[in-house]
C-alpha cells in the first residue's frame, strides 16, 4: 500500500486529502459568508449610514417595534430580510442596488430622502403584498393571536381579513416609519388594500371561533336583563311610564369634530373605509372605544379632524338610555351628567346658543338609505355643511342626504371640493325618494326654549311637518333625565312608521353647554328594535 489513508481515491479519482482540504475551505468559506451576511443585518450595520440614521432610524425608535411593554424589539432586519436562506440571499443582492444609490448620493440628505420616501415605502408595500408579509408572519400571525386580548376595532378587522383573504401590509402601513401612504391616490390605495381570495380561510382559527361563540352567548344574556332605572324620576308621579322593566344600554356619545361622510369613506382619511364600504357598521369597530376617539378629536390629537380646538370641552358624554313601549308608543329615556362650562373662544359670552344649554337629537331610519345601516345620522353629514371644511360661500349648507344628488365627491381629484351641495337633484326627483321613505326623521328637542321640533332629512334639513313627539326635561343634582314620547304610526310627510317586527337605525345628538352647528356629541348608529334581544336598542313592551 502506498501513500496511506490521505491518498486514497474517492469520486473522480478525487483523493480524500484533496476533498478534505477543499471541505474545509468550503466550510470556511461559508461560515465567512455567513458571518458577513448576519453582521448585514444588525441594527448598527443598517444604521452606519447617516441616510438610514438620520431619517428612518429616528422615527422608527418612537414607535412601539422599538419600546413596548412586552421588551420585545424588531431590528431592520426582522421587518425587511427573509429568514428562509433563500430568500435572504436574493434580497441581499437586490440591495447591491441600494449600495449603488448610496454611492451615487440620491437620498444622502434629509431633504432628497423625503423626496423619495413615497417611491421607497411603495416597493417595500408592493414586496410585503407579493409575499403575504412573510417578515410581519414572523412575530405577527392569525393563528396565534387572542382575540381576548385586542381592541373591538382589531377583532373585527382581523376577522375580515381572515374571511376576505386580507394579507397585514394591506392595513398597516406607516407603522415603523413616516406616514406616506395618505400621499397615495384613491386607486393604489385600493389596490394595495385588495384582498386575495387565495388567502381567504375557509375555517376561523380555533380560539378565534370560540371567541365569536362566547360573544354572542353574552349578547343575548345581557339583552334578557332589563332593570327599572336610578334617579328619582323613574317612577314618580311626573314620569311618561312607568320604566320598571324596560330595557338598559349605556351609550357613549363622542365629538366628532369634521369628520364627515366623506372623511369616513376616504381611504386615506379613514382607515376603515374599505371594511365600511363593504358593510361593516361603525358600532362593530368603534363602540368601545368612542371615548378614546373623542378625546383625541376634542383637544387636536387627532390630526386633521379639529381646526378649531374649545379649551375645557369634554370628549364624550356616558348616556344611559332606557327603552319600552305599548302597543302606541314608543318610551325613550335618557340620562347624562351635566358638564362646567368651557367657554367657546369665538361666541360672544362664550356661548353658542345662549337659549338653550342643551339640545337631544334623534335621526331615525330604514335601510333603505343608502349608509344608514351602518353609519346611522352620520350619512347626513357631509364636508360641505355648515362650520366643515369645504362650506361653499355662496351660503349656508344643511344637513343632506346622498339620495337628493346627482353626485357626491368624495375623492376629491384634481382639487375638488368634497361634498355635493351643488349636485341637487330636481324637485320631481327628490318627491320620488321623499314618497320611497329613503329620509330620516329628526326629532329634536331644545331643553332651554320648551320646543319640540319634528321633521327629516333628505335634500335639506326640514324641522317641522312631523307628528312631533312629547318631551319630559329636567336637571337636577347634575344630572339630565330625558323622557320622550312618539307614536308608532304616523301619517305625516318625513315621518318613519314603525312596525314591531322590524328593526331601524337608530342615533342621537347631543349639543350640552349651550353648543350649535357642529360642536355637538354624536353617537355611533344603533340598531332599535321591539322585543328583540338582537337590537342594540330593544324597547320592552311594558
Amino acid at each position: 500500500m502506498n501513500g496511506g489513508f490521505f491518498s486514497r481515491k474517492i469520486i473522480l479519482g478525487t483523493s480524500v486529502g484533496v476533498a478534505l482540504v477543499f471541505m474545509l475551505i468550503g466550510i470556511i468559506f461559508w461560515g465567512g459568508f455567513n458571518t458577513a451576511m448576519e453582521v448585514t443585518n444588525t441594527l448598527t450595520f443598517c444604521t452606519s449610514c447617516h441616510e438610514m440614521e438620520e431619517n428612518v432610524y429616528q422615527e422608527y425608535t418612537h414607535t412601539i417595534h422599538y419600546n413596548n411593554r412586552a421588551g420585545v424589539r424588531a431590528i431592520c432586519s426582522d421587518c425587511h430580510v427573509p429568514k428562509t436562506w433563500g430568500h435572504k440571499v436574493i434580497r441581499k443582492i437586490q440591495a447591491s442596488n441600494e449600495v449603488l444609490h448610496k454611492i451615487l448620493g440620491t437620498i444622502d440628505t434629509p431633504e432628497k430622502f423625503d423626496a423619495k420616501r413615497l417611491t421607497l415605502a411603495k416597493h417595500v408595500w408592493n414586496t410585503m403584498k407579493t409575499t403575504n408579509s412573510r417578515e410581519c408572519r414572523n412575530c405577527h400571525d392569525f393563528t396565534t393571536m387572542n382575540p381576548e386580548t385586542q381592541k373591538p376595532r382589531a377583532r373585527k378587522q382581523h376577522i375580515n381579513a381572515m374571511r376576505a383573504g386580507n394579507t397585514c401590509i394591506d392595513c398597516h402601513k406607516g407603522i415603523a416609519h413616516k406616514k406616506v401612504h395618505d400621499q397615495l391616490t384613491d386607486e393604489e390605495l385600493d389596490k394595495l388594500s385588495a384582498p386575495d381570495p387565495a388567502l381567504a380561510m375557509k375555517e376561523l382559527p380555533p380560539q378565534w371561533q370560540a371567541f365569536i361563540d362566547k360573544q354572542s352567548a353574552e349578547k343575548h344574556a345581557t339583552k334578557a336583563v332589563v332593570s327599572a332605572p336610578a334617579g328619582d324620576s323613574a317612577d314618580s308621579g311626573d314620569s311618561m311610564v312607568n320604566w320598571g322593566g324596560s330595557s338598559e344600554m349605556l351609550a357613549t356619545l363622542f365629538y366628532p369634530g369634521q369628520a364627515s361622510l366623506e372623511w369616513v369613506l376616504r381611504g386615506k382619511d379613514h382607515g376603515g373605509a374599505r371594511p365600511f364600504k363593504a358593510g361593516d357598521r361603525c358600532f362593530d369597530c368603534h363602540v368601545e372605544e368612542t371615548a378614546e376617539i373623542g378625546e383625541k378629536i376634542v383637544t387636536g390629537a387627532k390630526e386633521g379632524v379639529e381646526p378649531t380646538v374649545i379649551p375645557g370641552k369634554r370628549g364624550s358624554i356616558p348616556v344611559t338610555i332606557n327603552a319600552t313601549h305599548d302597543d302606541e308608543n314608543l318610551y325613550l329615556r335618557f340620562s347624562w351628567p351635566d358638564s362646567e362650562h368651557a367657554p367657546v373662544p369665538f361666541a360672544d359670552g362664550g356661548k353658542m346658543d345662549p337659549k338653550n344649554p342643551m339640545k337631544l337629537a334623534m335621526m331615525i331610519s330604514t335601510d333603505d338609505v343608502e349608509y344608514s345601516d351602518r353609519a346611522g345620522c352620520w350619512a347626513t353629514c357631509h364636508a360641505d355643511a355648515n362650520n366643515m371644511p369645504y362650506v361653499p360661500e355662496s351660503g349656508e349648507v344643511s344637513k343632506y342626504l346622498k339620495e337628493s344628488r346627482s353626485k357626491i365627491e368624495v375623492r376629491g381629484r384634481g382639487g375638488k371640493p368634497l361634498g355635493g351641495w351643488d349636485k341637487r337633484n330636481s324637485d320631481e326627483e327628490i318627491q320620488t325618494e321623499l314618497d320611497a321613505g329613503h329620509f330620516m326623521d329628526i326629532i329634536r328637542y331644545k331643553a332651554g326654549e320648551k320646543v319640540v321640533e319634528d321633521g327629516y332629512i333628505l335634500s335639506d334639513r326640514v324641522m317641522e311637518g312631523g307628528q312631533g313627539a312629547e318631551f319630559n326635561a329636567h336637571l337636577k343634582d347634575g344630572q339630565w333625565v330625558v323622557e320622550m314620547k312618539r307614536k308608532l304610526l304616523s301619517d305625516q310627510k318625513g315621518d318613519i312608521s314603525m312596525a314591531l317586527d322590524q328593526t331601524y337605525n337608530i342615533g342621537f345628538a347631543i349639543h350640552d353647554d349651550y353648543s350649535n352647528s357642529r360642536y355637538h356629541h354624536v353617537s355611533v348608529g344603533y340598531k332599535l328594535g321591539f322585543d328583540n334581544d338582537e337590537a342594540e336598542i330593544n324597547a320592552i313592551k311594558h
